[in-house]
């Protein structure tokens, strides 16, 4: 088949490229890149180059069809974005390893076994709650800190049996550390490798310690007082490998456990975060929303049977997954030269797809700038809502963080007021995840 079509490029400076717009605001500068551009463009970050799709249709023909060939990108010898934090954790790993490490884990994840979890869910909410009661009427809290804390106790309680919020004080910053450099790597090539010792480079070593100290404590403590449970550390514990029989290493479980412990806590925290935010901003879906649990619940904890039936509730996470999905892009390495959709993509070229743009699309989503939940009452084209990824790699939590956030979401609903502080429009922050920059100011008022 003749190539007939040349990728668009994005124009930029003569040796930089594209690094000035990027180091400024990634989200913008995809998003700017698509809109003036089109869905496939090509973009230069000095000696680099990536293509950036923003299109369904393209995103199945890379991701879908050609899944061996648009790959994780992953080099032991030069780590680069999240897998410097993860290593060869479940998100990066490739090939062999990550089809064993995902089978092992995939019972973990299963609708079946999360409904098993949501005693452990409604704990952590209600102590959540009984905490911001003692703090009295009118308190003010930071919504973001607050989130994470929960969905920080709700990972650790339900993945490893354990908790960790003893330790928030130094966790939080050093994760906010780690992704923030993370996310600098991939968008600065210039970045120095982590032997050079700048201040950059000394502060994100010593926040990967505190958060590796955390993480091998948590492993320690069940080696030396197995607790007889069957979760995700448990398994991880006993795993032996099917050909040789031999355990998995210390470092071994330790990628996985760090990425189930980051991934599985930060995006759903992202997700709870907005979706109240926007609630706030938005009184007649929060009505809604309120119809409707106060109609099926009359004040009781959800179990699983009535999670299913709460059709608006869900429809809210998941235009607030599309406005504000909790990870806005996918990244990959394309490994040998290829066509998607006549374009001639070349090997060794980073692709980068905005599930951002994606769900801001105007040819699928109209009005795409609003927040109207009703959309998802309606099925919905194929791959133009990816908020977990697709394909194979799609993320192996995305029925616990579903069931997580329709959980917490409705127990906060049903008995909080919250008001925003500040009437400005929260701005969005891309470090690897999309965050609320600054936080969320509120003040907490009980029904």
């Amino acid at each position: 088949m003749m190539h007939n079509k040349t990728v668009p490029q994005v124009q930029g400076d003569f040796l930089l490229g594209n690094l000035r717009q990027m180091a400024a605001n990634p989200l913008q500068a995809f998003y700017d890149w698509y809109r003036d551009y089109g869905d496939l463009v090509s973009f230069r970050l000095a000696t680099r180059q990536f293509y950036l799709f923003s299109h369904p249709k393209l995103i199945e023909q890379a991701l879908i069809r050609q899944s061996d060939i648009f790959v994780k990108i992953y080099n032991p010898e030069k780590p680069t974005g999240i897998a410097l934090i993860l290593g060869q954790g479940l998100v990066t790993s490739q090939g062999d390893l990550w089809q064993r490490q995902r089978q092992l884990m995939q019972p973990v994840f299963q609708r079946s076994n999360v409904t098993t979890l949501l005693p452990l869910m409604v704990t952590a909410g209600s102590n959540m709650l009984n905490r911001w009661r003692q703090l009295g009427e009118g308190a003010h809290l930071n919504l973001s800190n607050e989130m994470t804390r929960l969905t920080l106790e709700v990972i650790t309680q339900t993945m490893f049996s354990t908790s960790v919020l003893d330790k928030i004080e130094h966790i939080s910053p050093s994760l906010d550390t780690l992704l923030r450099y993370a996310i600098k790597s991939i968008v600065n090539p210039l970045t120095l490798p982590l032997y050079v010792p700048t201040p950059a480079n000394q502060k994100f070593k010593l926040a990967l310690g505190t958060i590796d100290d955390v993480i091998y404590g948590i492993i320690d403590q069940r080696r030396a007082a197995p607790l007889g449970q069957n979760d995700l550390l448990d398994m991880l514990l006993k795993a032996r490998d099917d050909s040789s029989g031999e355990k998995m290493t210390d470092k071994q479980i330790r990628d996985e456990v760090i990425t189930i412990f980051s991934a599985g806590h930060e995006t759903t925290a992202n997700l709870l975060s907005w979706t109240l935010y926007l609630l706030a901003r938005h009184p007649d879906v929060l009505a809604r929303v309120r119809q409707e649990l106060d109609g099926l619940l009359q004040g009781r904890i959800p179990n699983a049977e009535d999670l299913q039936q709460l059709a608006y509730t869900r429809a809210v996470l998941s235009e607030s997954m599309r406005l504000r999905p909790p990870a806005g892009f996918l990244l990959r390495k394309v490994n040998k030269d290829t066509e998607v959709d006549g374009y001639l993509l070349k090997a060794g070229r980073s692709a980068i797809f905005s599930i951002y743009n994606l769900h801001h699309h105007a040819d699928f989503w109209q009005q795409p700038e609003q927040f109207d939940p009703d959309r998802f009452l309606l099925p919905q084209k194929k791959y133009s809502f990816i908020p977990f990824g697709t394909g194979e790699r799609i993320c192996i939590g995305s029925h616990f963080a579903l069931m997580e956030s329709q959980l917490l979401l409705s127990l906060i609903v049903q008995h909080c007021d919250l008001q925003l502080l500040d009437p400005n429009e929260v701005e969005i922050e891309m470090a690897v995840t999309l965050r609320p920059k600054g936080g969320i100011p509120v003040r907490i008022n009980w029904r």
